[in-house]
């Protein structure tokens, strides 16, 4: 009796599997060992097949009980079975045809990013990490089904079936959402900011400020040395000195200007931004021949492989400012969309530009904006055109713009509709140009206008290229032919293509340099070139410029993890 009432309760927690679902499930499976953006190992082949078996079987069984709710009619009998026996036939034959062919495909974008070549399929790591996965991504269905039935059979007390039912399902809905959107995950994500806020503020290993009152955190500094943080600090402290370039450059040269306020450096993004301004004039920067207004990435970092080399190309002749955000990672503030990175960037450079605009036109340094991943998506969003319309700036470079960034998916759609999607051709490339691992922005049909624009993107990282609606459709790019690091095997499937993207921008900051969401400075240095234009600058000088920093002359001109 015991044994009983424990099998009807496993039961009524577990419900029957059902057998079409999981024929659903595993025609998924097959379809997420395609290749996408980024190689995938067989751990995370097998965590991707397990979920997306998971959600094959849930959508299963959500048209099940559409069918069901339709009352549409159902085979049963013999034809039941030789069609359960045909299709099972048919999945057996996908599956095993596409289980041997992925180690062929992973491996052949492997080839293309340089990577080393696997020489197995570890065809049991990949199916363990899957069941593992499916199972536990099944009983967490299994649970919310059976909080369903239990708030539906409260309902059933004190009102109609139909009611409970629909009642039931929103009550399940808005518990789901409030518990992690609204909720546990916005605890977590402000404790998470709080603290490491606390910890940068209170930074005990903060190492001596500058005895230069030249540089930011001196004692002659308006910005506290202790409170900016780690990044900052690395920012203002590394770099190529004038000593350095102009041993590169045969040149006098002067010391760059590099101004950096943490976030624990003013309470409000406007706050900062105003100390900021204020740094920038005690140093002097409104007098060099280029000021630079950049976005960091969420946890404030900036890429020294791609400010490093624009202070080489002017001889030092350059000033640099940003303003800390976030402590977040650049995914998680992407994924959160935060606007804390939108409403800081818009507050420096209304700011700085404000001041810049007051100035004599023959006396004022030539002004550019620029960013990196999430510092692009918050740079852009601050280049209010409107705003420059009456005194423009004199351009802008962005390095890997995130897929929600709004003036990026606007230029984009005005490609010209023979240039293919990863690098697209705007115009008579005159206002805007696009590089990327294999061009550097100086092909164009016209010569560069007043203002520059130009693009950094490589045409296998996911974070430019993740598509929301590869829900349903193809993203624009796999129509395309394939780029020089892409698959030529993109097979689109609805719904398990979106989560091979998703999985792409976790894995793509892992990437070998030049693919991915790993950007480098022999990459930025031609787009950089473009855009400022130093004077006197050849081609020779590019190709110097790269070769010095694959020497290692400059720790920073190599990209460094965030």
């Amino acid at each position: 009796m015991g044994v009983s009432v424990q099998k009807s309760r496993l039961s009524w927690v577990i419900g029957p599997i059902s057998v079409p679902c999981l024929l659903l499930g595993l025609l998924f499976f097959a379809a997420s060992l395609t290749p996408s953006l980024i190689p995938r190992g067989p751990e995370v082949q097998g965590i991707l097949g397990g979920l997306v078996t998971a959600l094959g079987y849930l959508l299963g069984q959500i048209f099940g009980l559409l069918w069901r709710a339709a009352e549409m009619p159902r085979l049963s009998g013999r034809p039941a079975k030789g069609l359960t026996w045909g299709v099972v036939a048919a999945i057996a034959v996908i599956f095993l045809w596409f289980l041997g062919a992925s180690l062929t495909w992973q491996n052949d974008l492997r080839e293309k990013m340089g990577m080393e070549i696997a020489d197995g399929l570890y065809l049991t790591q990949i199916v363990l990490f899957a069941i593992a996965t499916f199972v536990i991504a099944f009983l967490l269905g299994r649970a919310v089904a059976s909080l369903f039935r239990l708030i539906r059979a409260w309902f059933y007390r004190i009102m109609p079936p139909r009611r409970a039912n629909v009642l039931g399902v929103i009550a399940v809905v808005l518990l789901l959402f409030v518990a992690t959107r609204d909720g546990l995950l916005d605890v977590v994500v402000a404790s998470l900011d709080e603290s490491y806020e606390a910890a940068q503020a209170l930074f005990d290993k903060a190492p001596p400020a500058p005895t230069d009152t030249s540089k930011v955190g001196s004692s002659e500094s308006l910005i506290d040395w202790a409170a900016i943080g780690k990044p900052g600090r690395d920012f203002i402290t590394s770099g190529p000195d004038a000593e350095a370039i102009s041993a590169f450059t045969g040149r006098p040269a002067l010391d760059p200007i590099r101004v950096y306020v943490g976030r624990a450096n003013g309470d409000t993004a406007q706050e900062r931004a105003e100390l900021a301004l204020a740094e920038l004039k005690r140093l002097g920067a409104f007098e060099r021949e280029v000021l630079i207004v950049a976005s960091p990435t969420g946890t404030g970092w900036m890429d020294p492989g791609s400010h490093d080399p624009v202070e080489y190309m002017h001889g030092g002749d350059i000033a640099t400012v940003s303003a800390q955000y976030s402590y977040l990672q650049s995914p998680l503030a992407l994924i959160l969309e935060t606007s804390t990175g939108l409403e800081q960037a818009t507050a420096l450079q209304e700011v700085v530009h404000g001041y810049w605009q007051t100035l004599p036109v023959d006396a004022r340094p030539r002004f550019y904006v620029h960013g990196l991943s999430l510092g692009a998506w918050s740079s852009m969003f601050a280049t209010n055109l409107f705003r420059l319309l009456d005194d423009p700036i004199d351009g802008a470079f962005w390095a890997g713009p995130p897929f929600p960034s709004g003036f990026w998916n606007y230029i984009q759609n005005q490609r010209n509709p023979a240039s293919p999607w990863v690098l697209p051709e705007i115009g008579d490339g005159s206002l805007v140009r696009y590089a990327s691992h294999t061009s550097d922005a100086s092909d164009a049909a016209a010569d560069w206008g007043t203002m520059r624009i130009a693009f950094l993107q490589y045409s296998s990282d996911p974070v430019v290229f993740y598509d929301p609606s590869s829900l349903w459709r193809a993203p624009p790019w796999m129509r395309d032919p394939p780029a020089a690091d892409m698959s030529e095997h993109f097979i689109f499937m609805p719904v398990v293509t979106q989560f091979q993207l998703a999985l792409d921008m976790a894995l793509s900051f892992g990437s070998p340099p030049g693919h991915g969401h790993a950007y480098y400075a022999q990459d930025y240095i031609g787009p950089w070139v473009q855009v400022t234009d130093p004077a006197g600058w050849e081609a020779d000088d590019t190709e110097r410029l790269k070769a010095h920093c694959d020497n290692g002359f400059q720790v920073g001109c190599s990209n460094d993890p965030r």
